[in-house]
């Protein structure tokens, strides 16, 4: 049986990210950039990628990656949802990076040591909203060149290469200069999604699409609920710290008993997120024949328990969590985009269902 407890260099890993979160992404900062017409933080993604080699964590080092593993990934997104970290982290360095890994050939790993340099930012052009195993919309393929248009595609704006499923059933590699991306109206501005039109762009094989796009899926789903349990533990902490500093009747809010039993109700989700986020990770890194399992049981859990923290924060902060000045709105807008993005929590408990042979009657 596997040891889900987090390793002395997980931890070491966890304590020099915060100390870089703190310093490069400040809350302020990240909501002045989700004013602006560049959400994404170049700087911290330049500090994530080369100065910590964190885009690379799932390449192997024959390749230019670190060959660590969906462990070590995982707490890499804990701390990047504590942040809301404006990066491409999840959709480049995990969900584009399985992908490629899922193909063969000299095209797929030129691109991977690429993305794993973090110099190159990648993008799968499949929705956000697509579960793993899931129908998704494909371009049309014709004479070396991708033509067609895909919607909902997450960190478009920020990609350097887009990989591309076609109806030929092939994934292609078309370089983000080649094509027209265009923004959509998102929830979620730290980590906003686009419309990309394809018109006679030239395009590189990489390998079959659907092994490729499903792998990668499957990655997204089973590690973003590792970001939505850290999204989730910010949302707890800073909440009972307020309520501990805030007084009311001259004592603190967070001696009330109904608020206490508020939390505590809170707590127990948290720690059970962190069990199942865990648990999808470890398999995912060991290659586990119940992965599926594992990411359908996580993905399904952590979606509405980050939704439940994010709001409890923004209600229990009272006027000031209304406010656009305090960050509570960045994690439960967050939160809220997160639930919809690699198949709802209703998706995944069907998909959990069919998996462990208790379809519905």
């Amino acid at each position: 049986m596997s040891d889900l407890l987090y390793s002395e260099e997980e931890e070491a890993l966890r304590s020099a990210l915060r100390d870089l979160l703190a310093d490069h992404c400040d809350a302020a900062g990240v909501i002045v950039r989700t004013e602006s017409d560049a959400p994404h933080d170049r700087e911290l993604w330049k500090a994530l990628s080369e100065g910590m080699g964190l885009a690379g964590l799932l390449v192997p080092e024959s390749q230019g990656g670190q060959g660590a593993t969906h462990r070590e990934v995982a707490v890499v997104l804990e701390e990047l949802g504590r942040a809301v970290a404006p990066v491409p982290y999840l959709t480049s360095a995990v969900v584009a990076t399985e992908a490629l890994l899922a193909c063969e050939g000299e095209e797929a790993a030129k691109l991977l040591s690429a993305l794993a340099s973090g110099r190159t930012v990648g993008a799968l052009t499949v929705a956000l909203s697509v579960a793993p195993g899931g129908a998704y919309k494909a371009v049309r393929y014709e004479d070396g060149a991708l033509h067609g248009e895909l919607t909902g595609v997450a960190d478009a704006s920020a990609a350097d290469v887009l990989l591309v499923p076609a109806a030929d059933g092939e994934l292609y590699a078309v370089d983000a200069d080649a094509v027209t991306v265009t923004p959509q109206v998102s929830l979620d501005l730290t980590r906003p999604v686009a419309t990309v039109v394809f018109d006679g762009a030239p395009a590189r094989r990489l390998g079959a699409a659907g092994p490729a796009v499903r792998q990668g899926l499957r990655a997204g789903a089973g590690l973003l609920a590792s970001e939505q349990l850290g999204l989730a533990d910010w949302c707890l902490t800073e909440t009972v710290r307020y309520l501990k500093d805030r007084k009311q009747f001259n004592r603190p809010v967070g001696g009330f008993q109904a608020l206490k039993h508020r939390l505590a109700q809170l707590w127990l989700e948290v720690v059970h997120t962190r069990a199942a986020a865990r648990n999808a990770a470890d398999a995912l890194a060991t290659g586990s024949e119940d992965a599926d399992v594992a990411v359908a049981l996580a993905a399904s859990y952590a979606a509405p328990v980050a939704v439940h923290a994010a709001e409890e924060t923004v209600q229990l902060h009272g006027g000031i969590g209304m406010t656009w000045e305090h960050p509570a709105h960045l994690y439960l807008k967050r939160a809220k985009a997160n639930s919809l993005a690699y198949g709802t929590a209703g998706a995944h408990r069907e998909a959990l269902a069919e998996l462990v042979d208790l379809r519905a009657p």
